[in-house]
Parts: C-alpha cells; sequence; structure tokens
C-alpha cells in the first residue's frame, strides 16, 4: 500500500506544471487584440474583447479597412452603419466613456459618456482623459467619418490633384507615384494591386 501511494505521489509532481510553466501560461494569454479607429486624421487604438462579433469583424478588416459615418446621439454617444452585421451576444451593460459597442447587430456605437442597455461588447478606445477623448470624437460636433483598421495599416479616402492626368497613382501614404511597379496604389481613387 505504501508503494501504491508513493507512486501515486511520484506521478502527479511528474504531471503537474513547473513554477516556470505556471508562470508562462498568463502572458501566453494575455495577448490583447487591438485596432486601429481614425476620426479626423487621428488615429487611437482599440483593445478587442474576445467574442465571436470582435473574430469577425477582425476577419473582415485583413480584407481592406472599413469606413463609415457616425453621428451624435443622446449626448453621449455616436453611433453609426458598419455596413454589414456581426454576430450579437447582447447583455445589459452600463457603458463608460472609451467603450466601443455593437448595437442592433450593425451599429456601432463610440461613447463619450454613460448609457445602460443591451448591447454587444467589441472593445475600448485607449485614452489619457476625458477631454481627449471627447476631442477626438469630435464629442457634439456632428458627424464624422470613422475608419476601423488593423495596426499597421492605413487608408487613403480620395485623392485629387488639380492638373495631374487621371491616370496618375498615388502609394498609401498619398505620395504621388510615377512608374509604380508592384505593390498596391490609388488610381482613379481605387485601390489597385500591381
Amino acid at each position: 500500500m505504501r508503494h501504491f501511494i508513493l507512486s501515486l505521489i511520484a506521478m502527479l509532481f511528474a504531471c503537474s506544471p513547473s513554477d516556470a510553466e505556471l508562470q508562462a501560461e498568463p502572458q501566453q494569454s494575455s495577448g490583447t487584440m487591438t485596432i486601429n479607429i481614425t476620426i479626423g486624421g487621428q488615429t487611437r487604438t482599440v483593445a478587442l474583447v474576445d467574442n465571436a462579433a470582435t473574430r469577425e469583424l477582425l476577419s473582415a478588416l485583413q480584407q481592406a479597412p472599413i469606413t463609415y459615418e457616425a453621428d451624435d446621439y443622446g449626448g453621449f454617444e455616436k453611433v453609426g452603419p458598419l455596413g454589414r452585421s456581426l454576430p450579437t451576444s447582447n447583455q445589459q451593460l452600463t457603458t463608460e466613456a472609451g467603450d466601443v459597442i455593437l448595437y442592433s447587430g450593425n451599429q456601432v456605437v463610440l461613447f463619450y459618456g454613460s448609457n445602460s442597455w443591451s448591447y454587444t461588447r467589441l472593445g475600448r478606445i485607449q485614452y489619457e482623459t476625458l477631454g481627449e477623448l471627447k476631442s477626438f470624437l469630435k464629442a457634439g460636433e456632428g458627424r464624422i467619418s470613422v475608419t476601423l483598421s488593423l495596426p499597421g495599416t492605413t487608408s487613403v479616402g480620395r485623392t485629387a490633384v488639380s492638373g495631374q492626368q487621371p491616370t496618375a497613382a498615388y502609394n498609401l501614404q498619398g505620395h504621388r507615384v510615377g512608374n509604380p511597379a508592384h505593390g498596391v496604389f490609388i488610381k482613379n481613387g481605387r485601390k489597385v494591386k500591381l
């Protein structure tokens, strides 16, 4: 019997993770998914939660950035149609300034105040002060254009140069390129891959 108990204890120690393994585990799972949000030429980071909606949003952003229009509503949020539906996992939430929320499956709400409703949480805009956040979201200033993108990507809206040929090509930083050989460029207001 004593031999059996010692064997059992030895097996437990052999199967249990070491201190180094226990310490490494949270670091592996603590990676936060992020996207960029750009308004009026300024960009902030959004730390995403992990749910079906954010996974589908990330998949869509791998294809191209998403731009939509958002308006003030209720004096505490900017809301606009995403142009696509995402899966919902609605819960009764009391939002805080900086929250990015999915409403009705196809509306993105950017909060600069607070509200209680049944929403699907997407993430949170990273900011320093409430004043900075309100300035970034142009709170109370009407309609804004919002671009969501993956970190390390950029988007160029329309390029218009008076007196230039309509076939001029521009790189993704908005600089005219004389003879584009390969890469992604903007020609006649459209993204072209050469």
